[in-house]
Formats: C-alpha cells, sequence, structure tokens
C-alpha cells in the first residue's frame, strides 16, 4: 500500500472512530472520495475493498458502501423456523477407519420415516487462505490433482493437526507451500462441502498482505505459486480452472464483498 492509499486507509478509519460515520451511514460517492482523500479511483477501491475484506465496510450492489455495525453478526431479514425435528441418532458403526478417511454406518431415523442405516465419511478439518495483496491480486497455486486429473489454479491449504487452531494451520499452510508469510488473516465461514453424507469442516480465511520468506518447504503441495488479480477470476472459474470447494467459496466471498467485481478478465 503505497502512501496515497496508506493516509486514505486510516483517514476513513479515523472518520468511523469518531464519530463522523456511525454504523448504517453510507459512504460518500466515488467521486467524492476521490477529491477529498486525493486519491485515483483505482487506488480508492483497493482501500475500500481493503476495509470490506475487514469488515470494517459493507457494500450494497456494486459500489455503494456503508459502515457495518460494530457486532460480529449483522441484522438479516429472515427469521429460523420453529418447532421442526431433528434425525434421531440410534447408534454408529465404523467400516473402515485410517488417518485420512473414517467411513461409519449411522442407525438414524428422520421425523416420520423408518430408521435406516446412512453412510459417513469423515474427512479431516481443514483450512485454507486467500492472501490479496495491495494491487488487489490474490496468492494461489498452479497444481496437477490427480483425482480428477486435471490442473488448476487453487489456494493453499491443508489439514488442521490435532490441538492446532485453525487459523495457525491456514498461516503455516500459506508458507510452507508458498514461500509467502501472511501479516495476517480473518475467519469468513467454517462450512461443510458436503453436508448430507461426508463430515469435513472447511475453514476458510482472508487477510491482505504477506512477506517474502523464501522458496515453499512442502515440496509434496508446493505447485507454481502467482499473485493473480482478482479482476481474472470470474473468467478462471467460467473456464473451469479454479479448484476445490475451498478455493471457490473463499474467492466467491471476495468477489462478493469488494467494491467493484464488474472487471472482465482479458481471454
Amino acid at each position: 500500500m503505497g502512501p496515497k492509499s496508506a493516509r486514505a486507509y486510516s483517514t476513513i478509519r479515523e472518520w468511523i472512530a469518531s464519530g463522523k460515520l456511525s454504523p448504517g451511514d453510507k459512504l460518500p460517492s466515488e467521486r467524492t472520495l476521490v477529491d477529498d482523500l486525493e486519491i485515483g479511483r483505482t487506488a480508492l477501491r483497493a482501500v475500500l475493498a481493503r476495509l470490506v475484506t475487514e469488515k470494517v465496510l459493507g457494500v450494497r450492489g456494486r459500489s455503494s458502501y456503508f459502515v457495518r455495525s460494530h457486532h460480529s453478526n449483522d441484522a438479516v431479514s429472515v427469521s429460523k423456523p420453529e418447532g421442526l425435528e431433528p434425525w434421531r441418532i440410534h447408534g454408529e458403526r465404523t467400516i473402515y477407519d485410517n488417518r485420512w478417511v473414517k467411513l461409519d454406518l449411522v442407525d438414524v431415523e428422520p421425523p416420520g420415516v423408518e430408521r435406516f442405516e446412512h453412510h459417513v465419511v469423515r474427512l479431516q478439518h481443514v483450512a485454507i487462505a486467500a492472501v490479496l495483496d495491495d494491487q488487489d491480486r490474490v496468492l494461489m497455486l498452479w497444481r496437477y490433482r490427480f483425482v480428477p486429473q486435471e490442473w488448476g489454479w487453487e489456494l493453499p491449504g491443508g489439514i488442521v493437526d490435532a490441538g492446532e487452531d485453525a487459523q495457525r494451520t491456514a498461516l503455516r499452510e500459506v508458507e510452507e507451500e508458498t514461500g509467502w508469510r501472511p501479516d495476517s488473516l480473518e475467519h469468513v465461514v467454517t462450512y461443510q462441502p458436503m453436508v448430507g453424507m461426508v463430515d469435513s469442516p472447511h475453514a476458510i480465511f482472508v487477510g491482505r498482505g504477506a512477506q517474502h520468506i523464501g522458496d515453499p518447504t512442502d515440496i509434496e503441495e508446493a505447485g507454481h505459486v502467482e499473485w493473480v488479480p482478482i479482476a481474472d477470476i470470474p473468467t478462471l472459474m467460467a473456464r473451469g480452472d479454479l479448484m476445490g470447494s475451498g478455493t471457490l467459496v473463499a474467492l466467491l466471498h471476495i468477489l462478493a464483498t469488494r467494491g467493484d467485481n464488474s472487471s472482465t478478465a482479458s481471454a
């Protein structure tokens, strides 16, 4: 982040800290901010994207920014339904088990349905990180995956070791697989990629800024390291060049929360 961008970033944060801008307030237009902050439009959008990633700002539509609430969960208009019954679990038995995958048969009884045995595949807890730089690029790996027998771009990540914090895992995996050390990472969401049959929590982290410390140390997991422009992501997605649900979830979050996702990648 250059001097003008850093000054603009600090000024917007100061407006919020001082109460000049309160939670829910809409920011001035980009044209007004460009004039008031004495910054170019491209650099301004990078600053706003960082503040959105940090959850200081929210965005409605394509370029209407507002100050987010200090609370961790913003209000939503839909309520959780009440009075519904969960499935009853009567027991389970293991069919196969090793350090990578466990297969169970679970004796379940859905409401109003006769009980039966349901296959459940239990995999590892995974952490994945999207690291952005001040040029609106994301740190990615071009890798070959033998299961689908395809090459593609994916974000660094890996298995959360027993007793390890998922954020610590994400930081470690970025460093080992790319040779870059993130300045910080913030948790975005933890989700299940195949919730009907597979138990494998995926924790997604996003951060901005990293320091190059050397070559990747995890040779098995390393690939070609590249800072990929966010503007290229929609086209790479349409081509099928992005691999893994964690990569897609993290990048879709970035696209959904940045101020300008209208840029198109070159063919």
